[in-house]
């Protein structure tokens, strides 16, 4: 047999390959990261996490402007420079770069070997890598691991033309900001895109098939938000489905099941992300897509071949960022039987709407669907000193505890820095700690952390 030429080979640099491959050198290993594009860091970095976050925060920014009693000033046509979007491009290039060449000093540093091309598996354990200058090179491993993470979904009957019908990715490349927005989807990105836009005066329109966005929340949470989303002047048109989409000069148009025709601007269709295993030749590596294009995993993101592993975005939901890198630490751990090679607990979600909201454990439904006998302790950011300090009108923290031995079950934040706010509830929660540990804790003042400390003595005055 063929000696190794690596003890592990990485597809893709998103947060996953990296953390699999920084991983790995801190264990000794032989890593090689393969990566097609010529820059590092993957969708995350380049075209979806990092750059979407940077137009919420001049978005932001804008919302925090208008909450200060001056949003006639902020809706109001011309109130932002007409450079705005080449103003915010700029500076989300300036971030990508400084987090580019971070990423690219700790793998040299780890000594992890870069490797660029694009690769397709020649056997269960060979790579065939095809580079940029057009040569090709065989690479074996005793373990691979694929992290090439997704793509915006793009049916055929879509119009898509990187001008006025636009995915998640092709958004981010607009110049300037458009009178009006038609956002076709109800989910994250979909909801995240419709924040950022209306805080800036854009007319937004929302439709979605089902009777609520982000249903999946916890409801509490979820009404929270649909409000924020209607104060806003974002119209949404719900239990609603477009049935066809057209460009009829500057404009375009959405015919819906309903008989209306809605017109925007600009539509951004974002219904959902597809794997990108286009080119990875899984048949030569014994593996087998399912009917949505999924490929089959254990616990511990083996496939059938229990030396191939699949994280982030590839392996399906919940496709975070966070979410991807523990994936990669997990599966280094497991593949070469370190310690350590499982999760350390409850995982924490956030959605970077305006307000963002975040959240960790069960939701209310959840807890009533399995007959849980529970309390639910609330705070208001707005009864806080600090909430009133930064004008937060809406924001809520809630605690689901179980009643009788006032274990925390679940977590839910919606307002300023809640994905900040939800890891002190997330290591209550690993940590097996009651809600008495929040109520006796001191936070400092003022701050919105104080809302743990109402929210755990709202559940305690309760029988």
């Amino acid at each position: 047999m063929e000696p190794f030429d690596y003890d592990l080979l990485i597809i893709g640099s998103g947060p996953g390959g990296q953390s699999a491959a920084l991983q790995a050198a801190a264990l000794g290993k032989r890593v090689g990261l393969i990566e097609r594009k010529p820059y590092l860091g993957g969708v995350s970095l380049q075209t979806g996490t990092i750059p979407s976050k940077a137009l919420r925060e001049a978005a932001y920014l804008a919302s925090r402007f208008a909450g200060r009693g001056m949003r006639e000033a902020v809706q109001t046509r011309g109130r932002l420079p007409s450079g705005f979007m080449s103003e915010a491009l700029a500076c989300e290039k300036r971030v990508i770069a400084s987090q580019e060449s971070l990423l690219l000093s700790q793998l040299m540093a780890a000594g992890v070997t870069l490797i660029p091309g694009e690769a397709a598996f020649h056997d269960p354990q060979t790579l065939l890598v095809h580079q940029p200058d057009g040569e090709a090179s065989r690479l074996r491993a005793g373990v691979i691991i694929l992290a090439t993470g997704s793509r915006p979904r793009r049916p055929a009957e879509v119009p898509f033309d990187r001008e006025r019908v636009l995915d998640s990715t092709g958004i981010l490349k607009l110049q300037r900001l458009p009178e009006q927005l038609l956002v076709v989807g109800g989910g994250v990105i979909a909801c995240e895109f419709a924040t950022m836009f209306a805080p800036l005066g854009v007319q937004v329109q929302l439709v979605d098939s089902h009777a609520h966005v982000l249903a999946y929340l916890d409801q509490d949470i979820q009404h929270e938000l649909e409000q924020e989303l209607l104060d806003m002047g974002i119209q949404l048109h719900m239990q609603t489905r477009v049935q066809d989409i057209r460009r009829e000069g500057e404009r375009v148009l959405a015919s819906l099941d309903n008989g209306t025709t809605l017109e925007s601007d600009v539509l951004l269709y974002a219904l959902g992300r597809e794997p990108n295993y286009t080119g990875l030749d899984l048949d030569a590596a014994g593996l087998v897509a399912d009917d949505h294009g999924w490929v089959r995993l254990n616990e511990n993101f083996q496939t059938a071949r229990h030396h191939i592993y699949i994280i982030g975005d590839l392996a399906g939901r919940p496709s975070l960022a966070s979410t991807a890198m523990e994936q990669g630490r997990v599966a280094v751990n497991h593949a070469f039987a370190h310690e350590n090679a499982h999760s350390a607990g409850l995982l924490p979600m956030a959605i970077y709407t305006i307000p963002e909201l975040s959240y960790v454990g069960e939701t209310e439904r959840e807890l009533q669907e399995r007959g849980a006998s529970y309390v639910a302790g609330r705070a208001r950011f707005d009864q806080t000193a600090r909430g009133q300090i930064i004008g937060a009108e809406r924001g809520f923290l809630k605690l689901l505890v179980e009643r009788g031995n006032r274990t925390i079950l679940g977590v839910h934040i919606i307002g300023e820095s809640a994905s900040e706010l939800i890891h002190v509830g997330q290591m209550a929660m690993n940590c097996h700690a009651t809600v008495d540990v929040l109520a006796q804790s001191v936070f400092n003042y003022p701050t919105l952390a104080q809302c743990y400390k109402s929210a755990a003595l709202d559940c305690l005055r309760q029988p």
